[in-house]
């Protein structure tokens, strides 16, 4: 930038000739020296992912000038790394997140994409880490791995669409999705996916949702109140699920028996939910149970609603399924 006039680049620091001065340490087992390191105003932790627990304990409280900051820049590993965990899964009023991928880089260059490209099409765990800055997952505990895809697809016009709606609960979201089978593929088309919305504006979203008002909807049991309202709000064809002992279980394999499910890339919410749906994992052994998470399935409780009615008449097994 033609500064080297202005700037004394020396073995471990950078002077500026207005008394600014760039430094540079290793946090790694080096708590006492950045203890007694004083008058930072900004702080920039690179691969913030590998930062212990230590290291931001004793980081934190010796960044405190005033309107002082620290940027935290790193590609997420594990949902409970330090700094991912207090800065990026909670709602702070002194934290500004800004999500960066290669997608937001205007000079991205053609072979890593085609790189990225055949990650999307062979790995999607590995996709979804490197190209965009998702945790790793435990690929094994995931419900639906290795049985779903992004695609992007056109939508026939002669096709059965299937909808099902999932309800919010305090800081829930209410859901709706549009599916359709063709060749025992499932396809998941649209999606709405609101948190904190009020009963009386989810007919409006849901109208967004193209043919839903023309087909029926299948809604969470749990809250029929709300069922009757939008009934009443121009919906007539809502109705109810049909819950039971083991019907999650049963939803699930019956989602499972699909040769694929492919998710259009418009439908963020459900491919989230794709990706981090899982078993339980025992945290004392490591050993993947056969209990489900009861988290990151809104989208897809929403989906079970939608195929109820195929899964209960799909007597003698997912291929006998009446229209396939």
């Amino acid at each position: 930038m033609q500064l080297s006039n202005f700037y004394t680049i020396k073995n471990d620091s950078i002077i500026g000739a207005n008394g600014t001065e760039f430094i540079f340490k290793g946090l790694w087992n080096n708590e006492l020296d950045i203890k007694g390191t004083e008058g930072i105003d900004y702080c920039w932790i690179e691969e913030a992912q590998a930062i212990s627990k230590k290291s931001l304990d004793t980081l934190i409280p010796t960044i405190r000038n005033e309107n002082s900051e620290i940027i935290f820049t790193y590609n997420p590993t594990n949902e409970d790394d330090p700094v991912h965990s207090q800065f990026n899964k909670v709602e702070r009023a002194d934290t500004l997140k800004i999500e960066c991928n290669c997608s937001d880089n205007p000079f991205f260059p053609e072979v890593l994409r085609q790189e990225m490209l055949y990650d999307k099409a062979t790995d999607l765990d590995k996709y979804f880490h490197i190209w965009e800055g998702k945790c790793l997952k435990h690929s094994a505990a995931q419900v639906f791995y290795g049985k779903w895809a992004i695609e992007n697809f056109e939508t026939p016009s002669d096709v059965m669409f299937y909808f099902g709606a999932d309800w919010g609960f305090s800081k829930d979201p209410s859901t709706l999705i549009r599916c359709w089978i063709k060749d025992k593929r499932l396809y998941i088309d649209y999606e709405f996916y609101g948190v904190g919305i009020e009963i009386d504006k989810l007919p409006e979203y849901f109208r967004q949702i193209p043919d839903s008002i023309k087909f029926p909807i299948t809604a969470d049991s749990a809250r029929p109140e709300t069922i009757s309202y939008i009934r009443r709000n121009g919906f007539p064809l809502i109705k109810s699920s049909i819950k039971g002992k083991g019907s999650v279980e049963d939803g699930i394999e019956f989602l499972k028996g699909f040769e694929k499910i492919i998710i259009h890339p418009g439908c963020k919410h459900t491919i989230d939910e794709f990706r981090l749906y899982s078993f339980k994992v025992d945290k004392m052994t490591g050993n993947i149970t056969n209990k489900l998470e009861d988290k990151d399935n809104h989208m897809i409780d929403g989906l079970r609603y939608a195929l109820e009615d195929l899964m209960r008449h799909n007597i003698g097994g997912i291929g006998k399924v009446v229209g396939w």
